[in-house]
């Protein structure tokens, strides 16, 4: 039993491929006066995305974001996604210049049908 258990907590869980693919995406924390930022994005799939900030998130934050969701992962053209999600990681000076590395998973979105 034992085995197993630490077998399943080392694999990856998720359940959309996730795509190095670095775009640029802006967000902000939802229902928050707090100006947009920018950031790019590390990875990315369908149901959520990594990105380097130097904007500071926690875990649960509520977040809007904006994105142009790349057709390799989609397998559809381009299309800009309006998502809203929660921050589910905080990776602290992972990246270049001490960004902090943010995982948001999707909890909704919006395809733009332009």
């Amino acid at each position: 039993m034992n085995y197993f258990i630490d077998r399943f907590v080392r694999e990856d869980r998720r359940f959309a491929t996730r795509h190095a693919f670095k775009t640029l995406l802006r967000f902000r924390i939802r229902k928050s006066f707090i100006p947009e930022q920018k950031a790019e994005t590390q990875n990315l799939s369908e149901r959520g995305v990594f990105f380097a900030t130097k904007f500071p998130l926690s875990v649960g934050t509520v977040v809007d974001l904006l994105l142009k969701m790349p057709q390799q992962i989609t397998g559809r053209k381009t299309t800009e996604w309006r998502c809203m999600g929660h921050v589910v990681r905080v990776v602290a000076g992972t990246f270049p210049e001490q960004n902090l590395g943010v995982g948001v998973e999707f909890d909704f979105y919006e395809i733009s049908r332009v």
